[in-house]
């Protein structure tokens, strides 16, 4: 699953329920480019288990502002609407692997 683009307008209904990582980018940053292709990874990887939505900051100044998201990358756990714990720069995969294991479930394994 891709993740999902987020807005001023659409965000409090798609972070409302279950937990919700949340990238605050924007096209012109570098380092957001960088972790891009792990986002994606990340949306796959812990799909039905992690929503994955991008917000970009620049369309959408309002959340990024009540958030208080000054530098970016900024990646945001949300759970049912609320932040939980978040981490800002290019990270190694690993890093956000490990933040979304404290709160998720682990995979089931046939």
């Amino acid at each position: 699953m891709k993740p999902v683009e987020l807005t001023d307008s659409n965000f409090q209904s798609e972070t409302a329920q279950g937990l919700t990582l949340v990238d605050f980018w924007a096209p012109w940053c570098g380092p957001c480019r960088i972790i891009a292709p792990v986002v994606e990874e990340l949306a796959h990887q812990y799909e039905g288990r992690v929503k994955v939505g991008k917000l970009n900051v620049d369309d959408n100044p309002g959340i990024s502002g009540q958030y208080r998201v000054m530098s970016i990358p900024t990646l945001i756990l949300f759970k049912d609407g609320q932040p939980v714990e978040g981490m800002v720069g290019a990270q190694p995969k690993r890093a956000f692997e490990a933040l979304l294991d404290k709160y998720v479930a682990p995979a089931a394994t046939h």
